[in-house]
């Protein structure tokens, strides 16, 4: 990789010169393998994301701007259009369960897994301009581990204040990723990658009161296709301005109200998020902030054979920052359970899982889960709160009918770096996903394989025939 140079006044160049320089042989192999399983739980949440409703809408929108055929594909849909649509169609698919990965934080003011789910936005951006172009499964991985780069780092950067004030990273962060991943398979040069980073910033927004609707996957969607249309007006020759994250009326002033260089200047790649601190996988299709605490009541279920009806009451407590996201107190469908740290702890306690099967409207409407979520008090408390926002602390206490009381603290849920999936974990949440879009077990054991071997691919072609018609 050329050597390249940063200074606060040339913030975006020194991104665009990461994004144009950087060669596949620079990213590390551990890198390599850790992309391979977000890019395989990306795909496989864009087949069960199809089947969701909002998938269906996603197609009727389609069907209504009466596109005529294109060469990128819409996984499950198919059909192949506009790479931009494509974009759009498969970053909802991706985020439609909230199933999807998630950036962890490094400094402790950063918020923990607050900040962006990356591969949502970043994934289908790269895949659509990937089957355009005909690229390899080589290529097509560096231009999404670029957008993913690009997407943490600016995330990371950014002032705390844009989380808590109201916008939605996916979103937001999210665009300069579709963007990054887009101008690289485009071939873009600096000048025009500059270009197209600054066409993204104005169209980044996304706010995170649609949590809990079909508007925060809408959000990541929007994101991926923005950067798609954002790459392909730089390669016309479409003008902006070269600052936009740095100048004083640019993203990091006007969206968070200021930034940390050194949280970006000279780290892109160095190191790779990936690598440090890493991104977690869900086990779970809920907001990533339950999840060590999900963690940790499934742990607490097991070690003590803790039955619901046992249970007189349930208190969690965590930093300040996670009741500003899990809004929902009293959840009545399925994407407010997403959002309800009492639902995932009712349905655990209840049912001893929570997967797709779940997180649906029926189940948050039984009886005996509202009885159950009416038992858990979900609040702030100083402890987890004095471990950093970096951390998502979860304390829990179970009080039980025979009156013993049982605790647990998690910092950290299962697919986290800290308590890895091993990629043939990723496989069998895969093929769980793909099977719940009905895709038979043989397609989804070939994709696992091909996701497996992608530096072999020639094309992604092959990948993407397999997807376009799975499950439907």
């Amino acid at each position: 990789m050329a050597s390249i140079e940063a200074s606060e006044t040339e913030l975006t160049r020194y991104v665009a010169e990461f994004v144009a320089g950087t060669e596949a042989g620079d990213i590390p192999e551990d890198v390599v393998a850790l992309g391979k399983k977000s890019i395989l739980d990306g795909l496989g949440l864009a087949l069960s994301g199809s089947v969701a409703k909002s998938g269906e809408l996603v197609r009727r929108h389609l069907d209504d701007l009466g596109l005529e055929a294109g060469p990128a594909t819409v996984i499950g849909g198919g059909r192949k259009v506009a790479p931009r649509f494509a974009a759009f169609a498969n970053g909802v698919g991706i985020h439609a369960d909230d199933y999807d990965d998630t950036q962890l934080a490094v400094a402790p003011d950063r918020v923990y897994g607050l900040l962006t789910h990356p591969t949502a936005p970043a994934l289908p951006a790269a895949l659509a301009l990937a089957e355009q172009t005909g690229a390899s499964g080589r290529a097509f991985m560096l231009a999404y581990h670029l957008g993913v780069e690009v997407e943490c780092k600016i995330a990371e950067a950014i002032a705390p204040r844009h989380y808590q004030a109201g916008f939605h990273a996916t979103a937001t962060c999210g665009t300069f990723a579709a963007a990054a991943a887009a101008a690289r398979l485009l071939g873009l040069d600096v000048g025009a990658t500059r270009r197209a980073l600054s066409i993204a910033g104005s169209q980044s927004a996304g706010l995170r009161e649609n949590f809990g609707t079909m508007t925060k996957p809408f959000h990541a969607g929007r994101a991926s296709e923005s950067g798609v249309a954002a790459a392909q007006f730089a390669s016309y020759g479409w003008t902006a301005t070269g600052r936009v994250l740095e100048a004083p009326r640019g993203f990091f002033n006007a969206a968070g109200g200021g930034y940390d260089p050194g949280a970006i200047q000279g780290r892109l790649g160095a190191p790779w998020t990936f690598a440090e601190p890493g991104i977690s996988i869900k086990p779970h299709p809920s907001g990533s902030l339950t999840h060590p605490g999900m963690t940790e009541m499934l742990r607490l279920i097991h070690e003590h054979g803790i039955a619901a009806d046992q249970v007189s009451r349930v208190r969690v407590g965590t930093n300040s920052n996670m009741p500003n996201a899990l809004i929902h107190h009293r959840p009545q469908d399925e994407l407010q359970a997403k959002f309800s740290m009492e639902f995932c702890m009712a349905i655990l306690l209840l049912d001893g899982r929570a997967g797709l099967a779940e997180f649906t409207d029926e189940a948050v409407r039984r009886p005996d889960v509202q009885a159950m979520i009416a038992k858990v008090d979900f609040g702030v408390d100083d402890e987890a709160e004095a471990a950093g926002y970096h951390k998502m602390t979860t304390l829990i206490e179970i009080e039980l009918a025979d009156g013993r009381t049982v605790t647990g603290r998690a910092d950290f849920g299962k697919g986290s770096p800290a308590n890895p999936m091993s990629y043939d974990e990723v496989a069998d949440k895969f093929r769980e996903n793909a099977g719940f879009a009905g895709v038979a077990d043989r397609i989804a054991g070939e994709l696992v394989q091909r996701v497996r071997d992608l530096e072999l691919q020639t094309s992604v072609g092959a990948l993407t025939e397999r997807l376009l018609h799975a499950g439907r």
